[in-house]
């Protein structure tokens, strides 16, 4: 009987993990690929607590990266699909600042901007509608009733141009406006504070100290940037003569006829007002010009980068979860050196230790990943539902590739921090590993 096998009988309650005797039959052809697993496995399951708390910062990771991600393009989409509901392919014109004594006055405060010039726009190529707009802020009342809200003066297009559906009733036409009639098309929050549950259509409620039929109520849309639910629209002739008195306008939105001729459309309209108003090319533009494709493009832009933070500072914690492999790995190897200097005794080749180790920590990191990939989709899903469903109600936007990214990624984390501590065990003497105490 060899010393190796003589160890193996005489000596099994002092190896960490019992060695299989399996290996003794190996010999010198060295252990096949699903033996080094069946071994690898074997040193996993005899310490299953370290071996689980050595997969939690895997688990953490790859978790991490999957909500991150889903919760950058969700909050990318949401704000895509916020700008797209202001309409299409439009351009929000408004005046340019004004100074007075010496004192800049601000965006949009200039008085320049007049009826003639929306007349100009519109004969304009690829302009397919225009709308002026008037803005001003009052109290509005309906019986004991009351809120402040912004009066908003506008013509019939506006309503296409911005895409708002209606919910009840119906628009104010051209002809309301041709005969400065006092009708209103309210926003839901109005509708709320003023009648709460009862029928609005048809009642009279008073704007700024004055009587208007309420005709319509325009769909909820949600907070947000222009959000129309706390606004109640008149016909642009009644703001500007009835209501606010006054013979300049606030702005238009234009939608061009595509988007890709959205910036031809932009420097047309910069050139015909500045000509309309006589002004030269070396004076300041007479207006401001907001591209609602820039933007779009400048809010995608926005939320890749934070979408490409978040995933970061989720991948350090997949190395952390590396390097804890790695140092319990080294651990590993110290415990079961004298395990190791049997093995290379009854026949285990250098590789075959090497892949016992690597397979080990590949292990760790590929179930580790699979476990976070569950974590990582099941927490998307409930901070994506509504609060009345129990979620947290967050945009959130599920796709494949961060979870492949991340199962990949964590597979290589668990080769890149396993090969340090299985090139050290595939290097141990068997001699010097037998006599370690």
């Amino acid at each position: 009987m060899s010393i190796a096998d003589r160890l193996v009988e005489e000596s099994p309650e002092r190896l960490l993990p019992p060695i299989p005797r399996e290996l003794k039959e190996i010999g010198s052809r060295g252990m096949s690929p699903v033996e080094a697993c069946q071994v690898a496995f074997q040193g996993l399951m005899a310490n299953k607590m370290r071996s689980i708390l050595t997969m939690l910062g895997i688990i953490i990771g790859v978790s991490a990266v999957i909500i991150m991600v889903s919760l950058g393009q969700g909050a990318a989409q949401a704000t895509k699909d916020a700008i797209s509901k202001l309409g299409t392919n439009v351009l929000s014109v408004n005046p340019n600042q004004q100074q007075t004594g010496g004192v800049n006055q601000g965006q949009g405060s200039a008085q320049t901007m007049k009826m003639a010039d929306v007349e100009v726009v519109r004969k304009l190529p690829f302009v397919k509608a225009v709308s002026p707009e008037v803005r001003g802020n009052g109290g509005v009342k309906y019986k004991d009733q009351n809120t402040r809200t912004s009066v908003f003066g506008a013509s019939p297009e506006y309503f296409d141009i911005r895409n708002l559906p209606i919910a009840q009733g119906k628009a104010f036409d051209a002809e309301d406006v041709k005969r400065k009639a006092k009708v209103a098309f309210i926003g839901d929050t109005v509708r709320e504070n003023l009648f709460g549950n009862l029928q609005p259509t048809g009642k009279t409620i008073k704007v700024m100290g004055q009587n208007f039929k309420v005709v319509g109520v325009v769909k909820a849309r949600g907070g947000g940037w222009m959000s129309p639910d706390d606004r109640i629209f008149i016909p642009i002739s009644t703001a500007m003569i009835r209501v606010l008195g006054q013979d300049f306008l606030n702005g238009m939105s234009v939608q061009a006829t595509t988007q890709d001729k959205m910036a031809d459309v932009q420097t047309e309209i910069e050139d015909a007002i500045q000509k309309a108003h006589k002004k030269s090319p070396d004076d300041p533009m007479e207006v401001r010009i907001f591209n609602q494709a820039d933007i779009s493009e400048s809010a995608a832009q926005q939320s890749g980068f934070l979408t490409m933070l978040l995933a970061g500072i989720a991948l350090v914690s997949l190395m952390v979860g590396g390097i804890g492999i790695m140092n319990i790995m080294l651990v590993s190897v110290t415990e079961r050196t004298r395990e190791i200097g049997i093995r290379k005794a009854v026949g285990a080749k250098r590789k075959d230790i090497l892949n016992q180790f690597l397979i080990e920590s590949v292990t760790m990191s590929l179930v580790g990943g699979l476990i976070g990939i569950a974590i990582g989709v099941g927490g998307s899903f409930w901070m994506g539902l509504p609060n009345s469903g129990g979620g947290l109600g967050f945009p959130m936007l599920l796709s494949l590739p961060p979870i492949i990214i991340s199962f990949c990624f964590s597979a290589l984390v668990g080769i890149f921090f396993g090969v340090y501590p299985a090139i050290k065990a595939s290097r141990l003497d068997p001699i010097v590993a037998l006599r370690y105490e």
